[in-house]
């Protein structure tokens, strides 16, 4: 049997799977697994792309060792971060990390030069400091010396598949993260380019989802052992790679990629840009074979993934659940989404705060704190998805919740009770199913996108969540509700 090897590279781990489809379902076994964290130098936060690429080829020397035959290989990320090539094809320097703070007011000083309303209607993507959009023009703001003698603008798994294959091209769905791109058009916007002062000959040519690169570079087969005669451009955004795996069948469904972000939403034919849209900050991102990612980004278990770095990582996330579900209920809320949670820092302390600051007890232990965040998170994607109702104008019978977070059972069922609609959970391994679903329709194994998602069916046991306490809920959500309208009104939403 010839594998697919996926590389699912998030924020703060990467690893390599190996699919296979066998009598009727996918397998999937994981290879490789490496830690990835951005790395602080004076005064900038940075992604350390070399270590990410050495891990890369580690994990290929590894399925070389096995003797394995490979079908082909695919590489997701998360969105908006980019590096720069120079003409010789040399890499400029480390990609900044989207959480470094350069971009700190720079909406506003756009603005000045094309309005929100504009950059909106032309992109149809949500506002958020850390847009490709922003990095790039604080580069230009300060006549960055990287740009003087930068050739090509790539983002993560773009800049990645050039280390593997020599090839320069932009996929579309991590290209629609950037703010830069027509969402009808699905071009890159001359009309921002040229308002902003943005280099746009460093954009490089789009290309669809599932677009065949080539071959290993001779120089990565000598290194790694392993030849393989396809590097697939697969759904280059790990989002759009969960969100292909979403294994949901018929219309009347909404998704929820849990991890250290939260994304929920709907895939749309269309993009779906309103001025009710826009004020809601809702996000239209390219998904796979011309699909939209309809969807709202909340800062998802980045709380929690914070609070027990602080906390020394003595207790697992399973302990953790269980110390939250013997903890006080409703005790006290959050709104996730705060600018003072965005940054790495002392979580714990910076929750506190906020408590302090909206009248509220704060937690005393690691039980009440995780119950605070995973009680919050579940109030505010019931504030989402009761906007995904208002904006399509029906309120989607059910939620299926894909990512890692699908195996937090505690937060599956406050999910559920805080929306009052069924969840449905799983596969916890969506973004690498979703990268080998596309490799497997570039291939020819699969016919289509519905066709996987039947395949992920047979394949995945999924657990099903009803909502319970409705009336306890929804008095939990008013109380909610009431903070978090503060901080919406502030900007901060």
């Amino acid at each position: 049997m010839a594998g697919y090897i996926a590389f699912d590279l998030g924020a703060s781990s990467g690893r390599a799977v190996l699919g296979e489809i066998r009598d009727g379902h996918l397998e999937l076994e994981e290879i490789h697994r490496f830690g990835n964290r951005p790395v602080w130098l004076r005064g900038n936060l940075y992604w350390d792309i070399l270590a990410i690429y050495r891990e890369i080829l580690e994990a290929l020397s590894k399925v070389a060792a096995r003797g394995k035959r490979v079908r082909s290989i695919g590489i997701d990320t998360w969105g908006v971060d980019f590096g720069l090539i120079a003409k010789d094809g040399s890499l400029i320097g480390n990609p900044f990390a989207y959480r470094d703070p350069r971009t700190e007011g720079a909406p506003e000083r756009v603005f000045r030069k094309l309005s929100w309303e504009r950059l909106y209607e032309i992109t149809g993507i949500q506002l958020m400091t850390l847009n490709s959009l922003f990095q790039l023009y604080v580069m230009v703001e300060a006549g960055h010396p990287w740009l003087k003698i930068a050739d090509r603008l790539l983002f993560l798994p773009d800049l990645l598949n050039y280390f593997l294959t020599g090839q320069a091209v932009s996929e579309i769905t991590i290209a629609s993260t950037s703010q830069v791109l027509d969402a009808r058009k699905r071009q890159w916007s001359d009309e921002i380019c040229n308002a902003l002062g943005l280099p746009r000959h460093i954009l490089t040519e789009l290309i669809p989802s599932g677009h065949i690169l080539g071959p290993l570079s001779e120089e990565v087969s000598r290194e790694t052992g392993l030849k393989a005669e396809r590097v697939v451009a697969t759904a280059g955004h790990d989002t759009a790679c969960a969100v292909a795996a979403v294994p949901a069948s018929g219309a009347d469904w909404a998704y929820l990629s849990s991890g250290t972000w939260s994304l929920m939403g709907v895939e749309l034919p269309e993009p779906l840009i309103s001025p009710e849209a826009r004020e809601l900050n809702f996000t239209n991102e390219a998904g796979v074979y011309g699909s939209i990612r309809f969807l709202k980004n909340i800062s998802g278990l980045w709380l929690l993934q914070e609070c027990r770095r602080i906390w020394g990582d003595r207790h697992s996330y399973e302990e953790l659940v269980s110390l939250a579900e013997r903890a006080q209920p409703f005790r006290c809320f959050v709104y996730p989404d705060h600018p003072s949670f965005l940054a790495p820092g002392d979580m714990p302390e910076a929750i506190r705060r906020f408590c302090r600051e909206t009248g509220q007890d704060p937690p005393e232990d690691e039980g009440a704190f995780t119950r605070c965040i995973l009680e919050s998170l579940a109030l505010r994607y019931r504030t989402v998805f009761d906007s995904i109702g208002k904006l399509l104008g029906r309120r989607p019978a059910r939620l299926h919740v894909v990512g890692g977070g699908s195996k937090n059972r505690l937060l599956n069922q406050f999910t559920a009770d805080a929306l009052n609609v069924t969840v449905l959970a799983g596969p916890s391994e969506a973004t690498a199913c979703g990268n080998i679903l596309v490799q497997a329709i570039a291939d020819g194994e699969l016919k289509g996108i519905e066709e996987g998602r039947e395949l992920l069916r047979r394949s995945m046991q999924l657990v099903v969540y009803e909502p319970r306490e409705p009336a306890s809920w929804q008095e939990a959500y008013e109380r909610y509700r009431a903070i978090e309208r503060k901080y919406e009104a502030a900007g901060s939403g």
